[in-house]
């Protein structure tokens, strides 16, 4: 599976952006994907992720409430609508996916990723 994330941008706080990863490959709708944050000096997190049909989603606290986790499977694609953004959003953000199909939120489960995009919010 390759994984391309696109969509991210310089917004201002209060702002929105739509994240897309586009996956190549037949067997996107049988994994499970996930959105993962990265800024300089922490830790990679997940703040959202969505099981292989669309049914369950997870949301980290910080971002729940602001952010959308979607897939389309007959486009081979999974978004990210981010609302409300704040300048404590700003990250590289990546979109990954998981062969056993779930939710789940640990970066040690995901196989692959795509290369990250750049999310700067202003305040």
């Amino acid at each position: 599976v390759q994984l391309q994330a696109s969509g991210g941008g310089l917004v201002q706080a209060g702002g929105s952006l739509r994240l897309s990863c586009a996956a190549s490959g037949r067997t996107f709708s049988r994994y499970g994907m996930g959105w993962f944050r990265q800024a300089p000096g922490k830790e990679r997190e997940c703040v959202a992720a969505i099981n292989w049909s669309g049914t369950f989603t997870y949301y980290a606290d910080s971002v729940k409430g602001r952010f959308t986790i979607s897939r389309d499977n007959a486009k081979n694609t999974v978004y990210l609508q981010m609302n409300s953004l704040k300048p404590e959003d700003t990250a590289v953000y990546y979109c990954a996916s998981n062969s056993g199909g779930g939710t789940d939120n640990s970066q040690y489960v995901y196989d692959y990723w795509g290369q990250g995009t750049q999310v700067t919010v202003s305040s």
